[in-house]
């Protein structure tokens, strides 16, 4: 049984069994959120100790399989979990700090058409642990600190609420890395019924809805998600959430070349978010051979922009980063294990 893969209770009542006492617990759990790879490592704990667990569990954490680096800095790290499956995290600095870009499952099914993590479809959730594994490997790989995360890797975060639930709390705890709800984001497609619910259990995280469409009948083209969850019932709840946490719900919105880049485009995005409390993320489309889709360039990006702006939107065009390593928005994918993908590249 590994280690990593039980909750704080069951790693105490093991404890015990084993006749330790329960801040044994507390001591082993330091050691892993500083990245130790096994219990030989966990120096504090006597010889016998570290036999014993080692008698008893298996310690396989999230390994770096590979790490590219972009040439703005971005870094692309394909992790590999302790049953095989793999996953993409991206560590990118700003001028408020380092982020990190984490996956909540391993592929997708949302098949929104522009995304390449979802090509060959979902393979499993990630546990609230390996989410974490994600951010205490990068850490350590990076050499920096992390001190924002945006849940906007490879899946859909609340279709696997549970465990994301359970790491938000994880990594929020005051005895453990105890980041902050307010330099977290979690971006999803749009799963209306969890909106609500979110706000009530985490009214302090940030909330970001992927859009990129402001009508019923153009989303549906390009994110399959809006056939279940309309614009008519997205939106309110949208309004809702933001009422109810006092917080600013960004959208986002990645542009097509002659699809929902127009002027119309525009004027019908400015009126559908009239008087709610948001804010736009603007995103020229990150190339995705697969998709067949055209990005536009910077320029018509930031025209798109003022536009939104005259008409009392705001909104910016959001940084493009590590594209060339294919880290940037909608390019994460689990190349080395989703073959229809590997076809591809």
């Amino acid at each position: 049984m590994n280690y990593l893969d039980l909750t704080t209770e069951e790693r105490t009542a093991a404890l015990l069994k084993l006749g330790e006492k329960p801040f044994r617990e507390k001591q082993i759990s330091r050691w892993i959120l500083s990245g130790a790879e096994s219990f030989a490592e966990m120096t504090d704990l006597s010889a016998q100790l570290r036999s014993t667990l080692s008698e008893h569990f298996s310690f396989e954490r999230a390994r770096v399989e590979l790490c590219q680096t972009s040439s703005d800095g971005t870094k692309k790290y394909l992790l590999a979990f302790p049953d095989g499956q793999k996953a993409e995290a991206v560590f990118m600095k700003y001028s408020y700090g380092n982020s990190l870009c984490i996956s909540t499952q391993v592929g997708c099914n949302m098949g929104c058409a522009f995304c390449a993590s979802g090509i060959g479809g979902k393979i499993r959730d990630l546990k609230a642990w390996e989410m974490l594994d994600e951010f205490i490997v990068c850490r350590k790989a990076s050499g920096e600190d992390i001190n924002h995360i945006v849940l906007m890797g490879m899946g859909e975060p609340f279709d696997n609420y549970s465990q994301v639930s359970a790491f938000l709390r994880q990594i929020h705890d005051p005895k453990g890395i105890s980041l902050s709800f307010r330099n977290i984001t979690l971006s999803t497609c749009g799963l209306v019924s969890y909106i609500g619910r979110f706000a009530e259990d985490f009214p302090q995280v940030n909330l970001a809805v992927s859009l990129h469409a402001a009508t019923q009948e153009e989303r549906e083209k390009i994110m399959p998600v809006a056939k279940g969850y309309p614009l008519s019932e997205l939106i309110p709840a949208c309004r809702r959430h933001a009422e109810a946490t006092g917080r600013r719900i960004t959208f986002e919105y990645a542009l097509i070349q002659g699809k929902n880049d127009s002027q119309q485009n525009c004027s019908e995005l400015a009126a559908l978010l009239r008087g709610i409390n948001c804010h736009v993320n603007l995103i020229p489309l990150n190339p995705v051979s697969e998709s067949g889709f055209s990005t536009v360039g910077r320029e018509a990006a930031h025209r798109f922009a003022q536009s939104l702006e005259n008409m009392g939107i705001p909104c910016t065009v959001r940084r493009q980063l590590g594209a060339d390593i294919d880290a940037a928005c909608g390019q994460l994918r689990k190349k080395h294990t989703c073959p229809k993908a590997e076809e591809n590249v």
